[in-house]
């Protein structure tokens, strides 16, 4: 099997893993974030903004240093500290926490560094509505349905 077929196989989060994985290996001194940033200025212009995902206080430091307009600490154990260290360094730099958040835990997330708060059940939850477009007998009349994806 060559690299092409393997790509078809694989989900891309795992090929994204994995190109990080060899990435941080063969080039341990890349900034990530900082190509990120770049490339997503380039490839937008000045009306979007540039949101890079964190997993790290460095991570971050990085990505805010880039240009990143919004940097997103998923599932971080230390999100309050680390947007404080952030916003005192980049206080223009937007913080959005993210990842387990619900609306019982919600307060837990919120804090004076927090600027956005992403709740992924608002969609990842959501009904979905059969909107097809089968085309049916003369007799028969379609019922649209609601369920769960």
């Amino acid at each position: 099997m060559d690299l092409e077929d393997l790509a078809l196989l694989l989900p891309p989060a795992t090929l994204a893993a994995l190109a990080n994985g060899w990435l941080r290996e063969d080039c341990p001194g890349l900034n990530y974030a900082a190509l990120a940033v770049q490339r997503g200025q380039q490839a937008s212009n000045f009306t979007l903004k540039v949101e890079v995902e964190c997993s790290s206080l460095q991570e971050a430091l990085e990505a805010a240093e880039a240009g990143a307009d919004l940097v997103l600490l998923d599932n971080s154990d230390e999100l309050h500290p680390t947007a404080e260290v952030l916003k005192a360094r980049f206080p223009s730099v937007g913080v959005e926490a993210s990842g387990g958040i619900m609306l019982g835990n919600r307060p837990r997330f919120c804090g004076p560094h927090i600027d956005v708060i992403s709740l992924g059940m608002l969609t990842q939850s959501a009904l979905a509505l059969d909107f097809s477009l089968k085309l049916f007998a003369d007799e028969a009349t379609p019922v649209p349905y609601a369920h769960r994806s």
